[in-house]
């Protein structure tokens, strides 16, 4: 459904993506992670045919997304961060509208509105101006405006920005079940609904593809790279500096619960270093409280791959 081939955007000579390369097959919910400036909304832009690359090729349904722009985008919905909207529309009116434009046939267009208000759950807020609607309503008109023409494959750049965590669960309940009829690239920074959501995962970081495989598969490769959590009265040390001595821990932050320290130890992959800090813990007379060793997730993954001192 995409192909990516050596893709490159640039700003006054400054590189935001360099020669990107990836797949995403028809039917696939594709992550696209990356820290904020690592180049998701430059790649979700051209692959959305509203800016060209420098240089490259990027294909949408085996039509080019710049020299068959109109092509590529019948087969594309496109949500962007910041969903532009007509405040002073009712929710109606402006999915009519924008089924107009999009080259909904004008007999399908009750139809198409009907079914998109149906399915993002806008039937309650149909009669309402888009200005008197919550953000969470928002993102849906936008989802729902993605979707009115039937496009093959959804693009959709933070689509739970700024939601509150009920929100995110039913924006993400709804994105499940649109991958069931639908291809869908999606970027944003809720790994834990990346994890529950996506079949295959893009890591990019300073405009370059880092990683490229399925959940599971990341986190195999560094599974012991979790982190260790302490809980303990160290007295007069300092408990950070002792920790960080020990072989394998890179780095230690450090909380406070009354008199209780709650340190969080990352650590290299593979390393279990349990063993040492209780015996630290002991030789210091510490009072220990917990001591655990926490399961890798995909933020140790995001966090492994786009810190440069862990690479």
């Amino acid at each position: 459904m995409i192909k990516v081939e050596n893709l490159t955007k640039r700003y006054a000579g400054q590189p935001a993506i360099q020669d990107l390369n990836f797949e995403v097959g028809k039917g696939e919910i594709m992550g696209f992670l990356g820290p904020n400036g690592a180049g998701k909304t430059t790649t979700m832009r051209i692959l959305a045919s509203f800016m060209p690359p420098t240089s490259g090729r990027a294909t949408v349904a085996g039509f080019d997304v710049f020299a068959q722009s109109l092509q590529a985008r019948a087969h594309l919905g496109y949500m962007p961060e910041n969903v532009p909207l007509y405040s002073d529309m009712r929710v109606t009116e402006y999915l009519d509208y924008r089924a107009a434009l999009k080259g909904v046939p004008h007999r399908r267009v009750a139809e198409r509105v009907g079914d998109v208000k149906e399915l993002c759950g806008l039937k309650e807020v149909e009669n309402k101006l888009i200005a008197a609607l919550s953000k969470g309503y928002r993102q849906r008109v936008g989802l729902a405006d993605a979707l009115l023409h039937e496009p093959d494959l959804l693009i959709l750049d933070e689509p739970t920005i700024g939601l509150d965590p009920n929100q995110i669960r039913q924006v993400r309940d709804l994105i499940k079940n649109l991958g069931k009829q639908h291809t869908i690239l999606l970027s944003t920074h809720i790994l834990p609904e990346v994890e529950m959501t996506c079949s295959r995962v893009i890591i990019i970081h300073k405009g370059r593809i880092e990683a490229c495989d399925t959940p599971e598969n990341l986190l195999g490769k560094i599974r012991q790279a979790g982190g260790v959590l302490l809980e303990a009265k160290v007295g007069a040390d300092n408990g950070v500096e002792e920790l960080k001595k020990i072989s394998g821990v890179r780095d230690v932050i450090v909380d406070s619960d009354g008199d209780w320290k709650i340190f969080s130890l990352r650590v290299e992959s593979g390393a279990d270093v349990r063993e040492e800090i209780f015996r630290l813990a002991t030789t210091r007379q510490w009072r220990v409280r917990e001591l655990t060793q926490r399961r890798a997730t995909l933020e140790d993954v995001f966090v492994e791959i786009t810190h440069s001192d862990s690479i």
